[in-house]
């Protein structure tokens, strides 16, 4: 089994989603005692939020470089970004550690191509839903089309996620607000629906919603069992 290195902490709520789900999936699959082979590298989230407030990518990056690194001298095999928004730097931290690392977006785009979807509602952070890695590597590399929220739609779920989900907090009238936001997107002809932000699964389910649910927490932690366990 190869060791996973995860970099986690943002925030630690979705981290431990991560945490468990990998490990459930290594016991289903192994079977008897077996657990994951991991290194977790958790941050201070309060830090890497500060840097993407103020519009320091680059900062970021290097905050998640460093941890990269430490978990390449621990003997990760490989890296996994316990986040969506954080891969806006993907490519820098690949790139500055040397290790593969498993990218959220593809394993998503993956699932929808297999579910036959060409349009889809994007849920995340301002960050996610906005800027153009996540939406654009979407279109270039699947062919699929992305909508996203009004602006009132994506400043309540960025304030839910920050405020609320990121604190451990789940309240049922953030649900009922982001449901209503999932209806409307569904109703401009989204046939599934992303929740791309680790935390979004903590308060929406899938059979909240009647169209497929993509959850990326689990869709990446699955990509990540399975190249943990994958033959060379």
């Amino acid at each position: 089994m190869k060791l996973i290195g995860l970099i986690g902490g943002m925030s630690w709520n979705s981290t431990l989603e991560y945490y468990r789900v990998i490990n459930e999936l290594v016991a289903e699959r192994l079977g008897n005692l077996h657990s994951a082979r991991l290194v977790l590298f958790s941050l201070d989230f309060d830090e890497v939020e500060r840097a993407q407030r103020e519009n320091r990518w680059d900062d970021a990056a290097t905050i998640l470089v460093e941890a990269g690194n430490a978990l390449k001298r621990a003997g990760a095999d490989f890296l996994v970004l316990c986040t969506n928004t954080m891969h806006k730097v993907a490519d820098a931290v690949a790139e500055g550690t040397g290790l593969p690392l498993i990218h959220i977006v593809d394993v998503t785009g993956n699932a929808i191509k297999k579910r036959g979807l060409q349009k889809v509602g994007l849920l995340g952070t301002r960050f996610t839903m906005e800027e153009t890695f996540y939406r654009e590597r979407l279109k270039s590399r699947f062919g699929i089309e992305v909508l996203i929220p009004s602006e009132a739609g994506r400043i309540g779920i960025h304030r839910i996620i920050y405020d609320e989900l990121c604190l451990g907090k789940v309240k049922a009238t953030s649900k009922r607000s982001c449901l209503q936001i999932v209806n409307k997107l569904i109703g401009q002809g989204a046939e599934g629906i992303i929740l791309g932000c680790t935390e979004l699964p903590l308060l929406i389910q899938p059979g909240d919603v009647d169209v497929p649910l993509f959850d990326t927490t689990r869709l990446h932690a699955q990509a990540t069992v399975n190249l943990a366990l994958a033959k060379d």
